[in-house]
């Protein structure tokens, strides 16, 4: 079976011998090799490499990895029959430039025998997740997925937005493709069934109901406005609507609503017209919706100009619940099966899978890939130690040709095509915004990495750096970087300190990297060009610590805001000219402009969540062994966690509901200055 990543365009030839003897008067024979003068030197010695290896491949299924001299893993790959696959690499003609430039890299190979196909393409999977290859198919924004969790770990169970490992005790219902999305879903279904959504702590030290319950978004089960027993019901109610039980819901509320105005209660009649009309909000919202596909995930793909992007559609109880662009990387020259296949292996080693996988094309592996799933379903997931919670049938992957299915793929691949369209718009723009910066700057060639730096803090406390990095796909938001600042040398409010220690720690990490001239495509780890948010001062600062650690080839510009602070009189300083200003309307004004409001934001919006955080964090759940009722009672009998930190022992000892063992566990925790 061929890997859908498999870099070789040739088939496989299922006559090459076994034999070590009858594989070398095979190779000495002429057939399918370039004659020796007509190969490059260094892809004779990658194919001499491989040659030496062969014979210690297994002949079996089985993962291998080829490797270059420095270390750095340049492809994996499976096969059926690994033996087999590395003879392909053997010939001196046939392969494609992607592959003749592996071969010439390649200066060791690793084998790895496994019992199965479908444990091979687990295994490649989760490789090419780790290591990354250059060589490889790689899926770029591998994040998770938020989902909607309905906790079990208390006798009023909240309702919240969940990401990551599965650990907290519930029920999960996703994924929805966006934040933006499971946020519009939870604000609805908190109208609809009344669900609180507060921390268990926030809950417990309720004495009268929160805003919420007065803005009718909560049943107010925390200071008994419902009984818990009429709260289980909520909470049954959200659930059969996020399984698809919609219609049942809708309908019972309706008649519910129909009582309590043949009764006479119209403000009971109108808290479940709203609850309603909360709910067909969440599925009018949907976009398209199917009527015959209850949970399926739908992948298409599109290709133009060498790139591919990859649409991907969740839809579960018969609604959709989002879409999500993905842009991997992969050499032109594949095509889109092999792409999608290579994705969709790297794509479920981290997500959970719908029953139904429905494709735009054809994937080689099609019967491995739901072997895998099936597999991966029972199996513990790596993060939580369980299971997927899936049902034990099989996945089933379908390339439908007609019907609702199809419809539900070409809808992706619609997507697909208008999202890539855009994308290549957009790129075109960005090269030539670098160019013009390039240009401006006196670079040699367009930069590829721009990094912004820039502080913030208030009166030199929670003082945050910031470093985000721009490139011809526009922002990188996965390379953005913040900088706690700190040091008692470090006087508070000293910007050239504080940035000092931003670019000192930047670079002397930046300096220790083996940064790799060998892969041109990779996004490169050292910037081009650094832009500093700053005038003279942080200029000069920028400048001695690059010339510290070491670097060369990296232009740095200081960013002076103009009089006033107005946009569009910005300042430039860069070494060898003196301060200059750009016309106001220059396309490359407006480009730095939005790099360095960028930043801006960022390291505004970093230092603003740690000052949240330090104003709301109360001393006493720094204490382990004190919860949230010791708490509570400690807050009521004093006051404020200040009071509680300076009273006696024998104070503490007299406040109810804290007992003498407690008592002396907090009034040590403040003695020690903890």
């Amino acid at each position: 079976m061929i890997s859908p990543d498999r870099p070789d365009d040739a088939p496989l030839r299922d006559d090459i011998p076994e034999d070590e003897e009858d594989f070398a008067l095979e190779q000495s024979s002429g057939v399918d090799l370039m004659p020796e003068l007509d190969a490059p030197e260094s892809v004779k010695r990658g194919v001499a490499l491989i040659k030496s290896h062969w014979k210690n491949a297994p002949n079996g299924p089985g993962v291998y990895r080829m490797i270059a001299a420095d270390g750095e893993v340049l492809y994996v790959g499976k096969a059926k029959n690994v033996r087999k696959r590395v003879a392909s690499y053997t010939r001196l003609a046939g392969h494609v430039n992607r592959i003749a430039r592996m071969i010439a890299a390649t200066a060791d190979m690793v084998f790895i025998s496994v019992e199965t196909e479908t444990d091979a393409l687990l295994l490649e999977s989760n490789l090419i997740k780790q290591l990354k290859p250059r060589f490889n198919v790689l899926m770029r924004d591998d994040k998770s997925f938020p989902y909607i969790l309905i906790a079990r770990d208390h006798d009023a169970p909240q309702i919240t937005k969940h990401r990551g490992a599965r650990a907290r005790k519930g029920d999960y219902f996703g994924p929805f493709a966006s934040v933006w999305a499971v946020n519009r879903a939870l604000n609805a279904l908190q109208r609809a069934f009344l669900l609180r959504s507060c921390v268990d702590s926030f809950y417990e030290n309720r004495t009268r109901p929160c805003l919420l319950y007065q803005i009718k978004r909560c049943a107010g089960p925390c200071t008994g406005e419902i009984s818990i027993a009429d709260y289980e019901e909520l909470v049954a109610e959200a659930k059969d609507f996020l399984t698809g039980k919609s219609r049942s819901v809708r309908e019972r509320l309706a008649a519910e609503m129909t009582q309590a105005a043949e009764k006479l209660e119209f403000e009971r009649a109108a808290r479940l017209r709203d609850r309603i009309s909360a709910l067909s909000a969440i599925q009018g919202a949907q976009g398209i919706n199917p009527h015959s596909v209850e949970e399926a995930d739908v992948f298409a793909i599109a290709k133009d100009a060498g790139r591919f992007c990859i649409e991907a559609f969740f839809f579960r109880a018969f609604q959709n619940w989002g879409n999500r662009a993905y842009f991997p990387r992969a050499d032109q020259s594949l095509s889109e099966e092999e792409v999608l296949g290579a994705f969709l292996a790297q794509f479920y080693g981290e997500h959970p899978s719908a029953p139904l996988v429905l494709l735009s094309h054809k994937i080689e592996d099609r019967e491995i890939l739901e072997d895998a799933l099936y597999v991966r379903a029972k199996s513990p997931s790596p993060a939580t130690g369980v299971p997927s919670g899936r049902p034990m049938r099989r996945v089933e992957v379908l390339t439908p040709q007609r019907g609702e299915k199809r419809e539900l793929v070409e809808h992706a691949l619609t997507n697909a095509r208008q999202t890539l369209g855009r994308k290549l718009a957009e790129d075109s723009s960005q090269e030539k915004l670098l160019a013009a910066l390039g240009g401006l700057f006196g670079l040699p060639t367009s930069p590829r990495r721009i990094e912004v730096y820039d502080n913030s803090h208030t009166g030199g406390t929670q003082a945050i750096g910031a470093m985000i990095v721009a490139g011809p796909a526009g922002f990188m938001k996965a390379h953005y970087r913040t900088f706690n600042i700190a040091g008692e040398a470090i006087t508070p409010g000293d910007d050239y300190a504080m940035m000092r220690q931003v670019l000192t720690r930047r670079f002397t990490r930046l300096a220790k990297e083996a940064e790799n001239e060998a892969d041109a495509e990779a996004f490169p780890s050292k910037p081009d060009l650094v832009l500093i948010d700053g005038g003279r001062g942080q200029f000069d600062v920028a400048r001695e610590t690059l010339a510290a650690s070491g670097l060369t080839n990296v232009a740095v510009v200081g960013i002076a805001k103009g009089a006033d602070r107005n946009a569009g009189r910005e300042t430039f300083f860069v070494e060898g000219r003196e301060p200059f200003r750009l016309p106001p309307h220059d396309p490359a004004l407006y480009f730095v402009q939005r790099l360095r409001d960028e930043a801006h934001r960022f390291a505004i919006g970093t230092h603003r969540a740690k000052r949240k955080k330090a104003f709301t964090t109360n001393p006493l759940d720094e204490i382990a062994g004190v919860g949230p009722a010791r708490k509570r009672a400690l807050l009521l009998a004093f006051g404020s966690a200040k009071a509680v930190a300076g009273a006696a022992l024998s104070d503490l000892e007299k406040t109810p509901g804290v007992n003498k063992a407690t008592a002396r566990l907090v009034f040590e925790h403040f003695q020690r200055g903890d």
